[in-house]
């Protein structure tokens, strides 16, 4: 995809890889992206990262709307221009947000995620999509709090932090978060020449299909992750030596039969809404 490079050549632009800037080149893993999405023509996308619009482009064949969020300034003119030469029938159905995505409101209606993310806002941007996105605002029936979750996430990431979340046998955070919200499916791995300028580590599609509703009510995933920060503050320790020393979490442990003698990475997501539920119902 000399595209990209050429383009960049004739605006002078120098990536800002601290802003986690790798822009993708490859068109295969492009078009996996896409079909991994499974984008109806009516959906609404919702893109972090932009950069020039390569993905951007893309989604814009597809969709009925897209709304890029780019933090770069510098950025906001390139994405335009590019757009408008790749896609110029189309580049009107794009709305672009100048910000910080983590702080940015995530649409009250249904959208859709995708986007190739720098690799560090990866666990704030989850946490954000899933606990925070439309957190306080008001439902057209008046209903506070009430929460849109993304239909689905598709996302270029760190094919570690990919692994992570997919393993079901070594669990992480972001296993359980994602867990409780919708299901994580490993795409492909992307090597680091399909990126300019290319990344020190091998990245991967990641594709999240959200569940209608979390598996437990807020109060229950309150209690959940306030569990799992003590817990996984020692990871590699037994629960007897983590949540064990409290003693109403203990008899909780004892209540549901889970082995004190357990590693908290061991527990599956119904597990700890188990574990959480018997202190929300109190």
């Amino acid at each position: 995809m000399s595209k990209v490079s050429d383009f960049l050549h004739t605006y002078g632009i120098r990536l800002n890889t601290d802003l986690g800037q790798h822009f993708l080149t490859d068109e295969d893993v492009l078009q996996s992206i896409i079909n991994a999405a499974e984008i109806d023509p009516t959906d609404h996308i919702v893109e972090i990262g932009p950069g020039i619009g390569v993905l951007t482009a893309e989604l814009l064949k597809h969709a009925a709307k897209v709304t890029a969020i780019e933090l770069d300034d510098r950025m906001i003119p390139l994405l335009k221009e590019f757009v408008r030469s790749q896609q110029p029938t189309t580049c009107n159905h794009l709305s672009i947000i100048q910000g910080n995505a983590l702080h940015v409101p995530l649409p009250a209606t249904p959208y859709r995620i995708v986007a190739n993310i720098p690799y560090h806002i990866t666990s704030p941007l989850l946490r954000h999509a899933f606990l925070e996105g439309t957190a306080g605002m008001t439902s057209k029936e008046g209903k506070e709090n009430f929460w849109i979750a993304p239909k689905s996430m598709t996302l270029l990431i760190q094919r570690e932090v990919a692994e992570n979340i997919c393993d079901k046998e070594d669990r992480g955070l972001l296993t359980i978060l994602v867990g409780l919200f919708g299901s994580a499916k490993l795409i492909r791995k992307v090597p680091p020449e399909c990126f300019l300028p290319r990344p020190a580590v091998d990245s991967a599609v990641l594709h999240i299909r959200c569940f209608e509703k979390p598996l437990a009510d807020p109060a229950t995933i309150e209690e959940l992750f306030r569990l799992v920060k003590i817990a996984f503050s020692k990871k590699r320790k037994m629960l007897s030596n983590t949540l064990g020393v409290f003693p109403e979490i203990a008899e909780r442990l004892s209540r549901l039969q889970i082995d004190q003698k357990r590693r908290p990475q061991t527990l599956s997501v119904e597990e700890w809404i188990a574990l959480a539920k018997l202190k929300a119902n109190t």
